[in-house]
């Protein structure tokens, strides 16, 4: 019976240490998260690993290249001194905000668009990149703009991001089928699933400068500002990254990234 009462009171010290060990710890809300950058010297970016000219994994290097990375290279050289003190995580539209809500990452750098709705969960910067929304077809396709998305074709777009929630408003009357990533949207795209692909232009360049059998039609029907976005309330990093993507467009770095990637 002592036995049994000693490894209770055991038990209920333990939880008690792991207890007040948690009420002591800030929560992710409560961090200061550019002292957290400077303390770690290291910053944590969630990028894409899907998107040509953005965010694409160099299966030979084993590293993620694209304009967003070499941003964020820049970004954390000038905060840290050294870009190698910039470290990637991949995310995918569905899952950026969670994993920057919950701490793993500190800060979003994924063709991500400013939208009112986006504000409200998290802090963006000024705009890095200005894009827009088009449309992926098969040469010789009937669908030459957003208007000719009536009933009985299929849009295919990715979940999480803005891209189907246009679409709808512009297009009603089509059904829209939202995939996990752009490598499966545009592989349903290729087997028939669908009638077009839909998301940025940046995005679909990428993926026109690999396969010539594709084209973009009817130009931009939205416009989709990028951000680089951080958790709730992280008002001295997002003017501290704010002064940095000024002073890299002054200076002709931006530039320099700019026409790296974007060569069209």
């Amino acid at each position: 019976m002592k036995k049994f009462y000693r490894g209770l009171l055991m038990i209920i010290m333990v939880s008690l240490i792991f207890l007040l060990g948690a009420c002591g710890a800030k929560s992710v809300s409560e961090t200061n998260v550019l002292e957290k950058i400077k303390k770690n010297d290291k910053m944590v970016w969630g990028v894409k690993y899907d998107t040509k000219l953005f965010g694409l994994m160099n299966i030979e290097k084993r590293e993620v290249e694209g304009f967003d990375i070499d941003i964020a290279k820049e970004i954390t050289k000038r905060l840290l001194g050294d870009e190698k003190k910039a470290e990637f995580v991949e995310v995918t539209s569905k899952t950026r905000i969670p994993l920057l809500k919950n701490g793993n990452i500190d800060a979003i750098i994924a063709t991500m668009t400013i939208s009112d709705e986006r504000k409200k969960q998290v802090d963006f910067s000024d705009v890095y990149f200005d894009a827009g929304q088009s449309l992926l077809v098969k040469k010789g396709s009937d669908i030459k703009s957003v208007e000719d998305l009536n009933d009985g074709k299929t849009v295919l777009a990715v979940k999480g991001s803005t891209s189907a929630a246009n679409v709808r408003k512009k297009a009603p009357k089509a059904k829209v089928l939202e995939l996990e990533n752009y490598a499966e949207a545009f592989t349903a795209l290729q087997s028939g699933q669908g009638d077009a692909m839909t998301t940025d232009n940046s995005i679909l360049l990428g993926m026109a400068s690999e396969n010539p059998d594709y084209e973009l039609v009817g130009g931009n029907f939205t416009d989709e500002p990028y951000g680089i976005a951080f958790n709730k309330g992280q008002t001295e990093l997002v003017n501290q990254v704010n002064s940095i993507l000024s002073d890299m467009k002054k200076d002709g770095t931006y530039e320099k990234i700019y026409k790296k990637w974007i060569k069209d």
